[in-house]
This record gives structure tokens, C-alpha cells and sequence, in this order.
């Protein structure tokens, strides 16, 4: 802890700088850690609040104790018997307390009746007749107990209902001075021991009550509690034992057995010295603890990330793969079959048209412009062919991107609760059907224009009006789907001739060079639109995640934060 009050106003800063920083953090993304990271940040919060920031801020306010322990083990019977006064109600129904209740002097009611500490919880005043739940503290002004000392009865940290337990844990984060009631038949129970190494570990002070200890017995049971204690780190934690005994009419304890602790109560309260050494070991220890505790919350932030960028980088890939598998189909010349040959047949005519094939080009050239003069060719149909073949090619490549990232998903962590919310995801999206459809007739439209804009000198023009417009941009997307590595003339099949025969026509009116130019335009802008189409589709997994994908950054202003509270320090 810092000396002067500048230096604690520096070290507040920086504290609060951190806590902005955990409440600003998020762990949106369902992941194995997420579920204990989360309990850990809350945790920190709850610390934060209740307890560092409240006593950087207020130094010299009272000591607060706060009373824990297990079911039955007597707290608040200690407590009413501490200020001689029924201010917490006990009795054999478990659970008994529901609603802590904080007994301070009535001169200090100031530090409590706000938000200084536990500003979560909402204030109650007066002694208990009946329990609020745990979502209150209940303020009782006792004069039995002196000034600079409060005592916080708290729930049981074994309790049935989860509330209490997680009430009880978040009260002794903000004791200054945990005093731990247990009982001969008990101390050694697994649960206790846990929030004890804990306080250990946080260097947060502790006292240890040992109630219901057969006289006969408190010897041997307080040498072996006192071994368990050193073998926790705890060696300087002081025992106080409350022999079993007969309660009062009243309830209590009889005044003899909590003597001793009334004694050292308010010994402690009464020496400023040694409040304020009992505050710096606490208050010294959860600072300490901040480093390692941000830094869980830091590596749960990068798994965080790391786990959204995979789920992230499933999609891209899958719809990468399918665009690469568009590519792919349309120069391979598979769609060069089928009903798209039987409608090139169509156009060209089957008879003596493809025996020119096999004659001189300059003939080849010259016949097939007669051949089709006079009489328009059926393009509409060979276009309408294409137009279903490309559809389906693209239709097929962004159905099976759907279904790969679906499936990627399921596999990687925090993916399957994603996929749970959005099951939509599996297919390509509905209106998928009418978007492909309009995106191909949009690139044939476009082919139409690079066909008009390669014709505009008169004699190409000439050359194009004797087959229309049409008919050679069905042509040119017949080249566009053969022109690099796919079915050439050295391949066996009419599908081939085709092919070939589509190239010689389109060079016979614009030159290899034009043609070579034109296919690889219509190719790149279908591929273009593709991108854009699948871009649309992946952007659905993308907003998925935009709801859970932690920003990188926020792992490294959680690290700087709890970096600047440790130089302060």
C-alpha cells in the first residue's frame, strides 16, 4: 500500500481504471472456459467493488468482520451473543440467514448506510424479524460493540440454496477480517478449507472460531485445527474456543464463553495501529491478487478471440472453396454437355455445319455466314441453357459452402451453441434461388455489351449483324466456359468440336487476340459477381458472430490495466 495521500489518490485511479475495464470485458462466446471465466470475473467485480475501491477510497473507516461459516455452525448465536442483543435471527431451520445483517455503533451508521460498500445490495434498518432475501444487508446500530469495528453475519457458505452460498463467498471477498465460525464435529470439512486456502492466498486477515468443543477435548481438537492452519499458510490466525454449553434464555451464549473474544473484538477496534495493520495485510493481499486474477480474465479474452477468428475462418474457407469450385466449373468444360450442346446444335445445325468444321477455316468461315443469313438463330434457347447450367453451378457450390461451414462449426468450440441459435445457417439462405438467377442474367447482359462495345467499327459490326447480337454473346460465353484448361480440340467428343468451333467463329469476326481479351473479361466479371453473391452469404455467419466475437484489444487493455495498478504500486 502507498504512504501518502497522493500516492493513494494515484493507486485509486488505477484501480478503478481496472475495474472499468473487467466491467467493460465481455465472454459472449459459449467456449469450455467461458463458464468458470466468467465466475472469476464476477468475482473480481464484486471484490472491486466491495471491497478494494470502498477501502482505498475511505482508509480510516471501520473494520469490518465479517462472520462465515458452515450450516448450524452457530454464526448467529455468536453475534447475538457478541453485542448481547437478538440483532440476527437464528434458530434450527436452515437456512437461517438469508439477509446479512451488519451490526456497527451507532456513531458509524455514516460508512454503511450508503453505496460505499456492497453498493449491490440493497439497506434494511432495524433488528431482523424475518428475512428480505439475499439481495438486501439489513443495518443494525448496536452500542454493545465499540466504535471502529462492524461485524457482518453472513449466509452459510455451504448453504442449499446456490444464492446464499454465492452471497456468502461475495461478503467475506469484502471483509477486511474474516472470522471463520466452525465446530468441533465440523472443522475439518472440505468446503471451509477451500475459502480458507483462498483467504490464504489473497493474504486476507482471519480469525478462527472453534464453537461446541468438549471441554475435555479443546486441547487436542485446537493443537490439530492449529497444525491444519499452518499447513494453509494461516500459522498467525488466532483460535478462539467456545466449549459446549448450555445457550440462555435468551438464545446466547453465556458471557463467559465469548469473553475472550469480546476482549480481543474490541481491543482491536480500539488501537488504530492495529486496524490499520489489519487492513494493509487485506487490503495489501487482494491488491496483490489482482494481477493474477485480470490476468485470467486476459486469457480468457484471447480464447475468446482465438475462437471466434476460427469460427470466422471456417466460413471464409468454406465459401473460398466453393468460389474456387465455380471457377473451376466453368472452365472445365462440363458445361459444354448436355443441354447446352443439344441448343448449340440447334444453333449451328448438326448436318453439313459440322463437316466445315473439318474443311479450311476461310471456307468454314464463309459457309457458316450463309448458313445462318436470312433466318435468326435459336439463341434464346442456347442462352437460357447456359443461364440454367451457371445457376446450378453456383446454386450447388453455395449449398455445399453452407453445409461445410455448418459442418466446421459443430467441430470447433463455441460453434455448436451458434449454430443451436441459428439453425438457418446449415442451408444457403432462402431467397438464394431468385439472387442467382438475376445475378446471371445481369453477367449475360453484360457479355451482350462487351460484344456491342468490341463491334463498333462498321466491318466487325457487319460481321456480328449476320449472326445478331446474341447469338455471339452466347458464343463468346460458350468460349468463356472452354478457353483455359478445359475441352480443347484435342479432345474426343463433340463437345470439343464444339468448343473449338464457338473460338472460330468469334476469331472470324474479332481476332484471336479480341477473343482471348473477351472471354477472359466475361469470365472475370461472373466471377466477380459470384464473389459478391457468396460474399452476401458468408456475411450471415459473420453477423452470427458479431454478437460474441471479443475484440483482440480488449486482452491487452485488461494486461495494461493491471500492469498500471502494479507499477503504482
Amino acid at each position: 500500500m502507498s504512504g501518502s495521500g497522493a500516492e493513494d489518490n494515484v493507486l485509486l485511479h488505477a484501480v478503478s481504471a481496472l475495474r472499468s475495464q473487467v466491467a467493460n470485458s465481455t465472454l459472449p462466446l459459449e467456449i469450455p472456459q467461458t463458464q468458470t471465466a466468467k465466475t472469476h470475473r464476477e468475482a473480481l467485480l464484486h471484490q472491486l467493488d466491495d471491497y478494494v475501491l470502498p477501502r482505498l477510497s475511505s482508509l480510516d473507516a471501520p473494520l469490518l468482520a465479517v462472520i462465515g461459516g458452515s450450516t448450524g455452525a452457530g454464526k448467529s448465536t455468536l453475534v447475538n451473543s457478541v453485542v448481547d442483543a437478538e440483532v440476527s435471527r437464528s434458530g434450527i431451520l436452515r437456512p437461517t440467514t438469508t439477509t446479512p445483517v451488519l451490526v456497527h455503533h451507532p456513531r458509524e451508521r455514516r460508512w454503511f448506510e450508503g453505496d460505499r460498500i456492497l453498493p449491490g445490495l440493497s439497506r434494511l434498518t432495524g433488528a431482523a424479524s424475518g428475512d428480505a432475501g439475499p439481495g438486501s444487508v439489513r443495518l443494525v446500530a448496536s452500542a454493545a460493540l465499540p466504535p471502529g469495528m462492524a461485524l457482518l453475519d453472513a449466509p452459510d457458505i455451504d448453504s442449499v440454496v446456490s444464492a446464499n452460498r454465492a452471497l456468502a463467498s461475495q461478503l467475506l471477498a469484502a471483509a477486511d477480517l474474516w472470522l471463520f465460525v466452525t465446530t468441533a464435529a465440523r472443522y475439518a470439512d472440505a468446503v471451509p478449507w477451500g475459502l480458507l486456502r483462498e483467504a490464504s492466498d489473497r493474504g486476507t486477515a482471519v480469525a478462527i472460531v472453534l464453537d461446541r468443543v468438549p471441554p475435555e477435548a479443546m486441547t487436542e481438537i485446537r493443537a490439530h485445527l492449529a497444525s491444519m492452519l499452518r499447513e494453509q499458510g494461516l500459522a498467525t490466525a488466532p483460535i478462539f474456543g467456545i466449549p459446549e454449553t448450555s445457550l440462555t434464555p435468551e438464545g446466547r451464549l453465556p458471557e463467559g464463553a465469548v469473553t475472550r473474544l469480546k476482549s480481543w473484538l474490541s481491543a482491536l477496534a480500539s488501537d488504530a495501529r492495529a486496524r490499520a495493520s489489519i487492513v494493509k495485510q487485506t487490503l495489501g493481499g487482494a491488491l496483490d491478487s489482482l494481477d493474477s486474477r485480470t490476468g485470467e480474465l486476459v486469457e480468457a479474452s484471447e480464447h475468446q478471440h482465438r475462437a471466434a477468428q476460427a469460427l470466422r475462418g471456417a466460413s471464409e474457407e468454406a465459401y473460398a472453396a466453393a468460389l474456387e469450385g465455380v471457377a473451376h466449373g466453368i472452365t472445365d468444360g462440363t458445361l459444354l454437355r448436355g443441354e447446352v450442346l443439344a441448343r448449340w446444335q440447334e444453333f449451328v445445325g448438326t448436318g453439313e455445319f459440322f463437316k466445315q468444321v473439318e474443311s479450311a477455316v476461310a471456307r468454314m468461315r464463309d459457309r457458316l455466314t450463309a448458313a445462318v443469313k436470312g433466318a435468326p438463330a435459336p439463341s434464346g434457347d442456347l442462352g437460357e441453357a447456359l443461364q440454367t447450367g451457371v445457376a446450378a453451378l453456383i446454386s450447388a457450390q453455395a449449398e455445399s459452402a453452407a453445409t461445410t461451414a455448418a459442418r466446421a462449426w459443430r467441430s470447433e468450440p463455441g460453434g455448436a451453441p451458434l449454430l443451436a441459435e441459428h439453425p438457418e445457417l446449415a442451408k444457403a439462405s432462402p431467397g438464394l434461388a431468385q439472387d442467382i438467377d438475376r445475378l446471371v442474367r445481369d453477367w449475360q447482359g453484360e457479355v451482350l455489351d462487351l460484344v456491342r462495345s468490341e463491334g463498333r467499327d462498321r466491318r466487325t459490326t457487319a460481321r456480328i449483324a449476320a449472326y445478331g447480337v446474341n447469338g455471339i454473346g452466347v458464343i463468346l460465353m460458350l468460349v468463356a466456359f472452354a478457353h483455359t484448361g478445359g475441352l480443347v480440340g484435342a479432345e474426343v467428343g463433340i463437345a470439343g468440336g464444339t468448343a473449338v468451333l464457338a473460338q472460330k467463329v468469334l476469331e472470324a469476326i474479332f481476332g484471336d487476340q479480341a477473343v482471348r481479351e473477351m472471354a477472359a473479361k466475361a469470365r472475370k466479371r461472373l466471377l466477380e459477381r459470384v464473389e459478391e453473391l457468396y460474399a452476401a452469404e458468408r456475411a450471415r455467419f459473420d453477423k452470427a458472430l458479431a454478437g460474441v466475437e471479443v475484440d483482440s484489444a480488449q486482452a491487452t487493455r485488461l494486461a495494461d490495466a493491471a500492469a498500471a495498478v502494479k507499477a503504482v504500486r
